[in-house]
């Protein structure tokens, strides 16, 4: 029997679990409906890419949890039958962990990463291993097992990067919630790109034990949505200590139970919120986004926000990530250490192996080299990691000065890249050093053109102090209620006989 539960498109958490109590809808519905539009849209139609694998197991899964709710009436946890796409740089033992690299293809891990364990203890079902720049290596989501993901606003243009391909999934509605991880911009890019939202949390909420390496100094995993609210239920799943990786306990007494308390519509009421201006970018290319952010600061205006303008000059996103950022020499030995772990039995063992290998994306080989000659030994990491902690005082101190509860700025200066081009002017780099907490939402889209029917989607960022997730939750669900700007693509539409 067809439910009538709802439109497909667009579907939350709530929405969902409400037709699962009324009968109206059943979990294998859902993940047949769901794994119907992979099939139309991944491979065909618009060719997203968005998904490397789908799970052979999710509707198996899926008939244990409607099992499940039919002989006990309750759920099995906060996320029952709510499915998930998964970053296909985090170990899943049922399903193959590549990093998008041909030269991992068919690698099963012994178990699953920690969030993934937590996700199906919650109930959630893994119902897809999703594309991301080879081994999480760059912002366009292109790689040698999954190719390139598309942006389903516009065919034209890259989705953003690492986690693009979980992003664009969401946005064409592949499933309700998704896993990105964070390195730079990985999380917050693909989600202002694709009118979603993207949450990278203080650094060591979430475990990284069983995830592909890249800078342990700066990696995190974060919550992706259509909605804040569903974001924020993922999040409550996500901040559990784990011995396994020492950042988490620093995280022991700081996670809220429930974050959910904090979804106020009238959460912008009242916020100090400072407007970063330097990182807005000055040339006619950042015209539109410009626009939009400005649009945004006066909508957070009207919803009670006390917009304070700050006066940075000494911050300039482009110079943090080229003179600061410390992946590059911590990269290859963190990545070596995974992939050696003896226990694991991996195809390769080491960045020498993956060159040599000749399996992988091509645009990365000159990082690779380069990575090659550096390490935590150099003298220039030694003076950025002094730098990034006068970096953290620098912009604590910010906030205690007037007072702040978030500063606000648009994710990238520039629209997302057309595919072949590198990412630019990109700010996530500011909470990718400090560690602190951010979170961006919908902001808007530029005007459209033939490439873009509704345009291409901006987001804005709200950056806050460690450990302040609950006032972002705020802030952005207000700004989110407020505004209501995510709208779907026009090229993965409903199908035949969808709800």
């Amino acid at each position: 029997m067809q439910s009538k539960f709802m439109h497909l498109a667009e579907a939350t958490i709530a929405d969902v679990q409400l037709a699962y109590q009324s009968g109206e809808l059943t979990a294998r519905q859902l993940v047949e409906w769901y794994i119907k539009r992979i099939e139309a849209y991944n491979h065909q139609g618009p060719n997203l890419h968005a998904v490397i694998t789908l799970n052979p197991h999710a509707l198996v899964e899926s008939d244990r949890l409607d099992a499940e709710y039919k002989r006990t009436g309750n759920f099995v946890g906060t996320l029952h039958g709510i499915p998930v796409l998964l970053k296909d740089n985090v170990e899943t033992k049922d399903m193959p962990t590549t990093g998008g690299s041909l030269s991992m293809e068919g690698y099963m891990p012994q178990s699953d990463a920690p969030v993934a364990r937590l996700l199906r203890e919650a109930g959630a079902i893994i119902i897809a291993k999703a594309n991301l720049h080879e081994f999480a290596i760059g912002g366009e989501t292109g790689s040698s097992l999954g190719g390139q993901t598309l942006n389903p606003y516009d065919l034209t243009r890259t989705p953003g990067g690492s986690s693009g391909g979980t992003a664009v999934g969401l946005a064409a509605n592949f499933a309700i919630l998704g896993i990105g991880t964070d390195t730079v911009n990985s999380v917050r890019s693909p989600a202002s790109a694709n009118a979603i939202v993207g949450i990278r949390p203080t650094l060591g909420l979430g475990s990284r034990k069983g995830i592909v390496a890249a800078c342990y100094t700066m990696d995190a995993v974060g919550a992706m949505a259509r909605t804040v609210e569903d974001a924020t239920k993922m999040l409550n799943v996500l901040g559990v200590y784990d011995p396994a990786d020492a950042m988490t306990a620093w995280s022991v007494g700081n996670v809220e139970e429930d974050y959910t308390i904090h979804l106020k519509k009238d959460g912008v009421r009242g916020k100090r919120i400072g407007v970063l201006r330097s990182f807005f970018g000055k040339d006619p290319i950042h015209q539109e986004v410009n626009e939009i952010t400005n649009k945004a600061i006066e909508q957070l205006k009207a919803l009670g926000a006390v917009i304070v303008e700050m006066d940075t000059p000494d911050l300039d996103a482009n110079i943090l990530a080229s003179e600061m950022s410390i992946q590059p020499f911590e990269h290859k030995k963190d990545l070596d250490d995974y992939l050696s772990n003896p226990a694991a039995n991996m195809p390769i063992k080491s960045v020498e192996e993956w060159l040599a290998s000749g399996k992988y994306y091509k645009p990365l080989e000159n990082y690779l080299k380069q990575i090659c000659t550096m390490s935590r030994d150099d003298a220039e990491y030694k003076d950025r990691m002094l730098r990034r902690g006068l970096l953290q005082e620098r912009t604590i101190k910010l906030f205690a000065d007037d007072e702040l509860d978030a500063i606000v700025f648009p994710h990238q200066k520039r629209l997302v890249v057309p595919v072949g081009q590198s990412q630019a002017d990109r700010n996530g780099i500011l909470g990718a050093l400090t560690g602190f907490p951010s979170i961006v939402v919908p902001g808007g889209f530029s005007k459209p053109d033939q490439n873009a029917p509704i345009g291409v989607p901006i987001g804005i960022e709200f950056l806050g102090k460690s450990w302040s997730e609950g006032k972002l939750i705020e802030i952005g669900y207000g700004f989110e209620q407020g505004t209501r700007h995510r709208i779907p693509p026009v090229s993965t539409p409903a199908l035949p006989g969808e709800p």
